[in-house]
């Protein structure tokens, strides 16, 4: 690839993030770069000290008493296969017809993030997400006629699976500005197998991984008031950035509200985004989401056994959103390391805090008064942005345009390969490691990813070491 075709890449990389900090007792580095009090307290008192394997598994470090039976009834619904109905398993029948995974942590496995199939393989811990153009009532995506918002490649025994989802790549080369080369793999998506006919002519496919747990709860404790301060901000700095908050239906509030989960932001709370989780990859309806996974169109899907109506109690919902909300950040490591400090001016200078912002507060949360008025360091805005032509599903989900994604929270991403065993990042999982997925980003995030492949290898090496460090 041509380095003229190379500015269709960009930077503020879903791999990203700011404020690195001296270690305790220290008051200042060589570079002369002070620490910030309690940076390294990604999660403020909810963060947990652990860099095991488990280390994104734990509940806040001041949770409750009163909410920790929750937190754990949550933990082994999440984690626990559901089964065909009808079941010896109280509680856990009801599986599909159509499904994606048998349990949450399929996908989100030791809570951590999933990662494509390897060459050859489909689909098992990602999906294709599906519709069509046009909207609903309420601004939402027009669902493919045939087989819904997602392909689901698993069904219970007697039905049909929808189809195989796999994906080869195409390496793209480059070359940082001192001369070293790199090379970018981009995604090639083949639908196979269909269980139920063809897919709508005019059909828009969108991939995605599933994203790490951590911090769900504190995210959602932040005010929209801050939210819309910071897109304020950016257009008022005037540099090219301009977030904007997505706004979709909030089913169990039966109005508008802004978008804060998945990766077009378009869900607006954990009950939502778990709820539609539940009913969309593993067929479980629940009272927020009470309809079966299948189309009208997939008829034989109607005869199967069902687990109730619904089949996810309420008092079971309610303890794994309790779970959701409540796994803990792990605190950041080698804060006051000088690499770590230079990176962190690095991502500064480089403008990459303007969308990965480094530090922000949440307000009050009467239900879980842990989250509440804690100082968080996610490194996320919560905002729609355009990342560039090359990263674009043109897919629209309520105001998210084809090119635009949400900002994604950092915290955590150094700990990835010890929890997960890859690196792989970005909406698809396309970027092998945190390199490659700056040099992904383009739009309003080219500038910066500009800056990055501009810099000296030892500059780039400590920019890495920073981000490792969140």
């Amino acid at each position: 690839m041509s380095l003229s075709m190379f500015k269709l890449f960009g930077l503020v990389a879903s791999a990203l993030v700011l404020g690195a900090s001296p270690a305790r007792g220290s008051d200042t580095d060589s570079t002369g770069l002070a620490p910030e009090p309690g940076e390294e307290l990604s999660g403020g008192d909810t963060t947990v000290f652990d860099t095991s394997p488990k280390a994104f598994g734990f509940p806040a470090r001041n949770l409750r008493e009163e909410h920790r039976a929750s937190f754990f009834v949550g933990h082994s619904f999440f984690n626990e296969n559901w089964v065909v109905a009808p079941a010896s398993t109280a509680g856990r029948d009801g599986l599909g017809p159509l499904f994606n995974a048998r349990s949450c942590s399929s996908c989100h496995f030791k809570d951590g993030r999933s990662r494509p199939p390897e060459l050859g393989e489909p689909m098992v811990s990602m999906l294709m997400r599906l519709s069509v153009p046009g909207h609903g009532p309420h601004n939402e995506p027009v669902p493919d006629p045939v087989y819904g918002d997602q392909i689901q490649g698993q069904a219970i025994p007697g039905i049909p699976p929808e189809a195989d989802v796999f994906v080869e790549y195409e390496e793209l080369c480059g070359r940082f500005g001192d001369g070293e080369g790199f090379s970018l793999r981009k995604p090639i998506y083949r639908v196979k197998n269909l269980g139920y006919g063809a897919l709508a002519k005019e059909v828009m496919m969108s991939p995605r991984v599933a994203p790490a747990m951590v911090g769900l709860g504190l995210l959602e404790a932040v005010a929209e008031q801050t939210m819309r301060a910071l897109a304020d901000q950016q257009r008022r700095d005037a540099q090219g950035i301009s977030g904007r908050v997505n706004i979709v239906w909030d089913k169990s509030a039966g109005k508008m509200a802004p978008g804060r989960y998945g990766w077009k932001a378009e869900q607006p709370s954990v009950l939502q985004q778990a709820a539609a989780a539940f009913v969309g990859d593993i067929g479980i309806t629940s009272s927020v989401m009470p309809e079966e996974n299948y189309t009208a169109r997939q008829a034989v899907c109607a005869k199967a056994p069902s687990g109730g109506h619904p089949e996810v109690s309420d008092k079971i919902l309610n303890d794994v959103v309790i779970y959701s909300r409540t796994l803990a950040v792990p605190a950041r490591r080698n804060w006051g390391d000088p690499a770590v400090l230079r990176g962190k001016a690095l991502f500064a200078q480089a403008n990459c805090a303007a969308c990965h912002v480094p530090k922000m507060q949440t307000g009050a949360c009467a239900e879980l008064p842990e989250l509440s008025n804690q100082i968080i360091r996610p490194y996320p805005d919560l905002l729609l942005h355009d990342m560039g032509e090359e990263l674009a599903d043109h897919r629209p989900v309520f105001q998210a345009g084809g090119r635009d994604w949400r900002t994604a929270p950092l915290w955590g991403i150094g700990l990835l390969g010890k929890v997960n065993g890859h690196t792989c990042l970005l909406h698809d999982g396309r970027a092998r490691n945190l390199g490659e997925a700056i040099l992904w980003h383009g739009g309003e995030a080219e500038a910066a990813r500009e800056k990055f492949r501009a810099m000296p290898k030892t500059d780039r090496e400590a920019l890495m070491a920073f981000l490792q460090s969140l």
